[in-house]
């Protein structure tokens, strides 16, 4: 089993990081997802990424507004990632000064492509994820 990991400090309260990127149901299209769609709320729910017209169907496993924790699978095996029996889980800490620490980690089975290539891309989604809330935010 592969794992990538990103940590990042954002200058943002950990509530209003947690608003971002514990909103699974908040993806949007646009970059490289030409759509996502959502069926059922909360836990089970699932959302469905399209990128280069191939779907990835992901599914929320644990969402813990209090720990402010969220952790996702991907259930189809035929999606457009170099990723196989992939679980990903984001934690946002307080930091106790009116900043917060990300911590986003997946583990994968690589496939189709090395484990280091496998990694970098994983790694890529999770900050650029990051950015996004940043951004939303209007934080550096």
């Amino acid at each position: 089993m592969s794992e990538a990991k990103v940590v990042k400090q954002i200058g943002a309260p950990a509530d209003a990081v947690w608003a971002q990127l514990g909103n699974f149901a908040g993806m949007e299209a646009g970059g490289g997802i030409d759509s996502v769609t959502y069926e059922g709320e909360g836990v089970g729910m699932t959302r469905t990424i399209v990128m280069g017209g191939r779907p990835i169907v992901e599914r929320l496993e644990v969402r813990d507004d209090d720990a402010r924790t969220l952790t996702y699978v991907i259930i189809n095996e035929d999606g457009p990632l170099p990723f196989a029996n992939y679980s990903s889980t984001i934690r946002v800490d307080d930091n106790g000064d009116g900043t917060c620490t990300v911590d986003w980690t997946g583990t994968f089975e690589p496939r189709g492509v090395d484990e280091a290539e496998a990694v970098n891309m994983a790694s890529g989604i999770y900050a650029g994820g990051i950015k996004r809330a940043r951004a939303a935010l209007g934080v550096d």
